[in-house]
């Protein structure tokens, strides 16, 4: 079978290598031929050549070579299944849980995938699994109904906390981002938009402009977890979404202390549940089907989707790959 290989940072190659063979599955899981897939923040550390915990890590220049590494957003179709709920041919969505969709057929945990609604096309579908990640973790901050919130990073990650937080009655949605996303604030549900660095917009924020609620979905560096605490109202609940690449981050104690605040995190459990739910809120929202994937690449060409996706842009939101 065919699959992506990363070479080096920033280079793919197409490979041949042996197709997963269907009586070998481990109980509970499929193989699944993916359709569509979709490029994570967290994928891109390991496309610039940064180290990941992956089975098949090698030494060198210090990331995996596994075949269809690094994506883990996937929807395609079960070829064969030793999960109850999954069988040949349905269409389902979610995680890779080798993070190695980038590939002709796939073995992966059957608690990851759930149905879809087959009138979307696979590369839709895929947003899928990141509206149920968000979904999970707005869940975890209990009822904003009426409160002010504030989203650091309008990415797609961020933008659909911004969304799924005016959904669940966030009086107010600040978007806090370099790169200027005021083309799609109305889809969104965001209210304001502040194009700029994040420590800059919480140093000039007033006492009745600080938000109850601050999510914190950049990831990957050090830099603003600090504006998020920072800008955070007292009694504020602050919500580090984005994944660390750093073990162990600088962390003002005596901010948190006085402010008397909560910090949050963590990754989605209970996947089939919220991928359930991710479908529901999709068909409610159905604006979202038209503005969160805005380009598409063939799997060909997966080397020029990642490129573009480490340089975020006005007009550019979720990368997807075509696999069909």
């Amino acid at each position: 079978m065919w699959a992506q290989t990363l070479r080096g940072p920033f280079r793919f190659e197409q490979v041949e290598v042996a197709a997963p063979d269907p009586a070998a599955l481990p109980p509970g899981h499929v193989l699944l031929a993916p359709r569509a897939g979709a490029i994570c923040g967290s994928d891109l550390p390991n496309f610039r050549g940064g180290v990941w915990p992956h089975p098949a890590a090698e030494d060198g220049w210090g990331a995996t070579r596994a075949p269809g590494f690094p994506m883990h957003e996937v929807a395609g179709e079960v070829v064969a299944s030793r999960h109850p709920d999954h069988s040949p041919g349905d269409l389902v969505v979610g995680w890779a849980s080798m993070f190695d969709a980038i590939a002709e057929l796939v073995v992966t945990d059957g608690e990851g995938l759930a149905p879809y609604d087959p009138s979307l096309a696979p590369s839709t579908a895929v947003l899928l699994q990141p509206l149920a990640c968000v979904l999970y973790a707005v869940e975890q901050l209990g009822d904003v109904t009426g409160q002010s919130v504030a989203v650091i990073g309008q990415g797609p990650i961020g933008l659909l906390f911004s969304s799924v937080l005016k959904a669940r009655g966030a009086a107010r949605v600040t978007g806090v981002d370099p790169v200027d996303r005021g083309d799609v604030a109305g889809v969104f549900g965001v209210d304001e938009t502040v194009t700029a660095r994040a420590e800059r917009w919480a140093a000039r924020l007033s006492d009745a402009d600080r938000p109850s609620v601050v999510v914190e979905a950049v990831g990957h560096q050090v830099s603003t977890l600090q504006p998020a605490l920072d800008a955070a109202a007292p009694g504020a609940q602050v919500f580090y979404f984005g994944v660390p690449d750093d073990p162990v981050y600088p962390f003002d104690m005596m901010t948190f202390l006085r402010k008397n605040l909560t910090l949050r995190s963590g990754v989605a459990l209970e996947r089939r549940r919220v991928l359930a739910a991710a479908g529901e809120f999709l068909a409610a929202h159905p604006e979202l089907r038209e503005g969160y994937v805005t380009h598409v690449h063939p799997v060909a060409d997966v080397e020029a989707a990642f490129t573009a996706a480490i340089s975020p842009r006005p007009g550019q939101l979720k990368i997807a790959v075509d696999m069909t």
